[in-house]
């Protein structure tokens, strides 16, 4: 297994996590040491008992929340536990009445906290549960799920310390920041934007942990970065990630191998990735024959609803091969699923109402075998 691949697949490794894992990672830290702090500029936590790749993006993409969140108030909960755990000591219990009496004065001023709500009380539940994961909470008494069905359920925790690695440094004063936007900006402040070390940062992060970097004109700082050094950086990476760089008019990926692949995948064996395999080669072909055309940044711009309509042609010719749950979606429902699917791997974007293919829609497709009767309706 490649150790710095772990490390970019999980959030972090803890030694009473997985043991094994830790030491074995942490022998491996040497050989990709450098690559990281240099060629990715991520900071690498190693302690006697966690090791942790800070991972911050080049940009900030839509995909990158967490994913077990569904609501905005999940984040500012986050923000108030990790407040709390702050103030407790490595390996102190408190009770779960003590922690929401603190989120609640914490956020009183900011949203209105009321854990008489179902709604809140999950938001709650979500983020417990999601600490838990992480280790960062232990439960010793009771679980974080019933506090969800009945206000009132008493859970006893212990604070394990690794709250304190969780946010990431920033090393600069960030109380002026209002938007995801400030942050990008000021990331690496003290060098030029298009030349030197943010550069080089910003394209090898983009192509580690992206599907795509895309660019508009051929005048791009980072594209023109990435075609002069290709050789280096398709070293770089191969070195320590394994694959190969594919580098297109407005687009660059990075491809791994069966072999080779880690964290989550495009496609892997689901109906969903199946279906948006099958939309891809649809417009593919409607490409090549003619009846669709691509823009000069290689991109598809189409109306929504057109789009809406290629996938439900496909759902109508491919019916019987398609999971009864696809068969029988809601059209509504079906559209959203393949649309959001698509934008987290970055082949598309909506702008206006007008749905603009990406060229990693371009990149793959999928097709069933000729000698399949597909078609029928069930």
């Amino acid at each position: 297994m490649n150790e710095l691949r772990t490390l970019l697949e999980e959030f972090w490794v803890t030694r009473d996590g997985d043991r094994e894992k830790y030491y074995r990672v942490k022998r491996e830290v040497p050989a990709f040491q450098k690559f990281v702090r240099e060629q990715l500029g991520w900071k690498l936590i190693h302690t006697e008992n966690l090791i942790k790749l800070e991972k911050i993006p080049a940009h900030a993409e839509s995909f990158m929340g967490i994913r077990e969140f569904s609501e905005i108030r999940d984040y500012a909960i986050l923000c108030a536990v990790l407040m709390f755990l702050e103030d407790r000591e490595e390996q102190e219990r408190f009770l779960l009445s003590e922690l929401i009496d603190y989120v609640e004065t914490i956020l009183k001023e900011s949203i209105q906290i009321d854990w008489t709500s179902f709604t809140q009380r999950k938001s709650l539940v979500r983020v417990l549960q999601y600490l838990e994961g992480l280790q960062i909470l232990r439960v010793h008494e009771g679980t974080s799920e019933a506090f969800g069905q009945e206000r009132g359920r008493e859970v006893l925790y212990e604070n394990t310390g690794y709250s304190r690695y969780f946010a990431v440094s920033f090393g600069r004063d960030i109380s002026q920041c209002q938007s995801w936007q400030d942050f990008e900006k000021a990331a690496f402040e003290e060098f030029s934007e298009d030349r030197g070390v943010r550069r080089i940062n910003r394209v090898y992060r983009q192509l580690a942990a992206c599907p795509a970097l895309y660019w508009e004109n051929p005048d791009d700082a980072d594209a023109y970065y990435l075609k002069n050094q290709r050789q280096w950086v398709a070293k770089n990476l191969g070195g320590h990630l394994g694959g190969r760089l594919d580098i297109h008019k407005n687009a660059a990926f990075w491809m791994l191998e069966d072999r080779e692949v880690f964290g989550e995948v495009h496609p892997r064996d689901a109906m969903l990735p199946e279906a948006v395999l099958l939309l891809c080669s649809r417009l593919q072909e409607l490409v090549a024959a003619g009846e669709l055309e691509k823009g000069p940044d290689e991109c598809l711009r189409m109306e929504r609803g057109e789009l809406k309509r290629r996938i439900l042609e496909l759902r109508d010719t491919w019916n019987s091969a398609w999971s009864k749950e696809f068969r029988e979606m809601d059209e509504e429902r079906l559209v959203e699923r393949m649309l959001q699917y698509m934008k987290q791997w970055m082949m598309l974007r909506e702008e206006d109402g007008q749905a603009i293919v990406l060229p990693a829609a371009g990149k793959l497709g999928g097709y069933y075998p000729a000698d399949f009767a597909g078609g029928e309706k069930q």
